[in-house]
């Protein structure tokens, strides 16, 4: 079985963000990290591959400067090989901009499967794996807390508000997994030398044949701090609380 997982290499969040004070866009210089979402990803797809007795698992990405940080840690849990879209053409490249880089990359590949996280931590948008789908023309299955394989089909519990729903769909599919579905292996030593020889595609704009056809240019007009949190109103239980708190609820259309 053959699984691509979509991963995206973003700044390390335990280091304060940077905006480039003219493009207003965040910085994206330097090393960059494995978002931890897409380890779900990553650890699922090497789940698969062992259940089904065969196969590897690639890792697609798009990020500036020929970075691979991120992808050799993920090759160092297991990952056979990646595929790495890197173009100063894409500076400035929005979701749907993304997902015909991702879609361009991926079908390169001819996947069984391929899985994303629902959502990356530093754009939140959630709406790239899908699109991804819809360019390649294939379903999509979203929000997954369980997944398996029999070759020609993939049912999947699909996390709810009210619990979960059984999906079923053919395969090759996208699939977006959420944090939680598995617990991702931590690189050993072993795995971190491994990664180290292991083969990284780096593809242009060109190379995916997608040059004069892409339109980058996304614009943030502006950035403000978000607002303060405020401090919480204390209420002093007097026998009559309960009342408080009804009210409080009402007034937010709780109830």
């Amino acid at each position: 079985m053959n699984v691509v997982v979509c991963v995206k290499q973003i700044p390390d969040p335990a280091n304060p963000g940077r905006l480039d004070p003219e493009a207003k866009t965040l910085v994206r210089q330097g090393k960059l990290i494995l978002d931890d979402s897409d380890a779900y990803g990553v650890e699922m797809a090497l789940q698969l591959v062992d259940a089904a007795g065969g196969g590897e698992v690639t890792l697609v990405s798009m990020a500036p400067h020929n970075e691979v940080s991120g992808l050799r840690t993920a090759l160092a849990m297991g990952a056979s090989k990646a595929l790495l879209v890197s173009d100063d053409q894409l500076q400035g490249a929005d979701a749907l901009t993304t997902a015909k880089v991702l879609a361009a990359a991926i079908r390169r590949t001819d996947p069984d499967l391929v899985l994303a996280a629902t959502e990356s931590t530093d754009g939140y948008t959630g709406t790239t794996p899908v699109q991804v789908a819809e360019l390649l023309g294939l379903p999509s299955v979203t929000f997954a807390k369980r997944i398996e394989c029999d070759g020609s089909t993939v049912r999947v519990e699909r996390q709810t508000e009210a619990g979960f729903d059984e999906v079923e769909c053919p395969l090759p599919a996208v699939v977006t997994v959420t944090a939680g579905v598995v617990e991702p292996r931590y690189p050993s030593f072993k795995g971190i030398m491994a990664a180290k020889s292991k083969s990284v595609e780096q593809l242009t704009v060109a190379d995916l044949g997608l040059d004069g056809s892409l339109r980058v240019g996304q614009e943030v007009t502006d950035v403000a701090a978000a607002q303060e949190r405020q401090a919480g109103e204390i209420v002093q239980d007097e026998g009559n609380a309960h009342d408080r708190i009804i009210q409080l609820l009402d007034r937010l259309k709780v109830i």
